[in-house]
């Protein structure tokens, strides 16, 4: 069922909500984007330890997710691209997630940019199985290169 198909208006209103947060962070000037998950209860918390280790560095400190599972959408917002404010938010928001036994990357995988931070999620022996893994199934290596493995297994 698409999500336009829902027969009630307010379900239907509750996504559109949901999807116009990202077009709506558009307009507060450059946006830190992250995919993570935690534990449920813990959600609220790393916004507060986020906004409050931020300070008035970051315009905001806004997160979405989905209800129940962990995922969450971390959106930090800035007047524009700010190399000193981004070194504020990472590693901290890794090693936070780390210190809650969450992911760095929940829903839309690890990517090029996190692919080196993966260590604060999984263990070296877990990321060593995984490249042995890709390997098997990827023996030339063409199936997502520089997006699933941290470059100390290249």
């Amino acid at each position: 069922m698409m999500r336009s198909d829902f027969p009630f208006a307010p379900l239907q209103a509750l996504w559109s909500m949901r999807e116009r947060v990202t077009e709506a962070l558009t307009h507060d000037g450059f946006t830190y984007k992250y995919d993570i998950s935690l534990p449920v209860e813990q959600i609220y918390q790393l916004m507060t330890d986020m906004r409050q280790h931020l300070g008035n560095r970051a315009r905001s400190v806004v997160g979405y997710g989905h209800v129940g599972d962990g995922n969450l959408h971390l959106n930090i917002t800035s007047s524009a691209r700010d190399p000193a404010l981004l070194a504020s938010i990472e590693p901290f928001v890794y090693e936070w997630t780390a210190r809650f036994h969450g992911s760095i990357s929940a829903e839309h995988g690890l990517g090029l940019k996190k692919r080196n931070y993966i260590y604060y999620s999984k263990s070296r022996p877990a990321v060593a199985l995984m490249g042995n893994i890709k390997t098997l199934l990827d023996p030339k290596g063409i199936l997502n290169p520089y997006k699933t493995l941290p470059d100390d297994l290249k």
